[in-house]
């Protein structure tokens, strides 16, 4: 079938949503300037779910926990709503035979609780309570490993594995209430020079939760295909 790749991914971007229908708007394989529009247009739509199709709301996202423990920092953030994710910009679409690349750019802000212990790179930090951390512009790169099977008689994409990275382009802003039991004097040092070294700051806590955010986004776009045959996908 002719561009199923590059089709899914204007199904997973370029569909409108009416009561528990799905309309999707399908492009040509090589109309560059269509995937695009469709993508950008969609992004929103998805990002509110698709309850019809069992896709949650991503945006407000809830993430439970995520707790780890590297470069001598110990870490557990829960309950933390991420918002944002409707505003995102795609930068890129394309497909490149099995693979597929989807570059989007964004910014959102990530609100809960936490609980740190440890070294912030250099400076010792302790401290249990609220936290928000605000990253302005972060460019979130996918790679697909994809391939279109049979099913019931009709051909579906399915996702095999995936990969990405991030690179922030203009900031993050890290808020700890309590840090050191709440003193001010300590809670201000370790703001100033977290907000002072932001990113070398985020490599060192973001990663793992940012990992947990793009695989629910990964998670629930990727349901749309159980649904959606590619005959309904592809212009010929």
């Amino acid at each position: 079938m002719k561009g199923p790749v590059v089709a899914v991914f204007v199904a997973v971007f370029g569909l409108a949503v009416c009561g528990d229908e799905v309309y999707i708007r399908p492009c040509h394989e090589k109309d560059a300037e269509c995937l695009q529009a469709s993508a950008q247009a969609a992004v929103p739509l998805l990002a509110a779910g698709v309850p019809s199709m069992g896709i949650a709301v991503m945006d407000p996202m809830h993430v439970k926990q995520v707790k780890t423990s590297q470069a001598g920092l110990d870490m557990d953030f829960r309950n933390t709503n991420v918002t944002g994710l409707r505003h995102c910009k795609v930068l890129d679409l394309k497909r490149n035979g099995h693979l597929t690349n989807l570059d989007l750019k964004c910014s959102v802000v990530m609100r809960g609780d936490y609980t740190l212990g440890g070294k912030l790179l250099i400076m010792p930090i302790e401290g249990s309570g609220r936290y928000s951390i605000k990253i302005h512009d972060i460019v979130v790169k996918i790679q697909f490993h994809v391939d279109v099977v049979p099913r019931d008689g009709d051909t579906y994409w399915v996702v095999k594995s995936w990969k990405f990275n991030t690179d922030v382009q203009k900031g993050v802003h890290f808020m700890f209430k309590n840090l050191f039991n709440g003193n001010k004097q300590l809670s201000d040092a370790v703001h100033q020079f977290a907000n002072g070294n932001w990113k070398d700051i985020f490599q060192e806590v973001a990663p793992p939760i940012v990992k947990v955010i793009v695989s629910k986004l990964v998670e629930e776009s990727t349901k749309l295909f159980d649904k959606m045959p590619l005959k309904k996908l592809v212009l010929p």
